[in-house]
């Protein structure tokens, strides 16, 4: 079992920055997956970005690439969504996620199939 506590939400105007964090606990952190899925209102959940169990692979979304930017922290179990030059595109809840593939690049994830999910984070970016 995983707990995913994620956090760093709120209000944005266009162009402004905010950074998510996500803290896990249950399982060793570093032998899995994490990463973003993301869901507007009436919109299907999105693929937002992913990191490998070591944080040596990265994957995005093309509406984020160059804007947002996943890190993940194996000694405090954390993991983070730096989001730049925000849109109000982006405006969606925000779910961390997990994939618990032994040591994956997070392929579930980016199949929107994690194994956990975070409760979500709103993130609302006016124009």
């Amino acid at each position: 079992q995983v707990q995913l506590v994620e956090s760093g939400g709120g209000l944005a105007q266009t162009g402004d920055s905010l950074r998510l964090s996500c803290a896990a606990s249950g399982r060793t952190f570093s032998d899995y997956a994490m990463g973003w899925i993301r869901q507007a209102p009436g919109k299907e959940r999105e693929f937002v970005a992913r990191i490998s169990w070591s944080g040596s692979t990265t994957n995005y979304a093309d509406s984020v690439k160059g804007r947002f930017t996943i890190s993940r922290d194996n000694a405090e179990n954390m993991v983070y969504l730096q989001m730049n030059s925000l849109k109000p595109e982006d405006t969606a809840v925000y779910y961390c996620v997990a994939d618990l593939t032994f040591q994956s690049t997070g392929w579930k994830i980016a199949a929107l199939r994690p194994d956990y999910w975070g409760q979500g984070t709103q993130v609302t970016v006016s124009s």
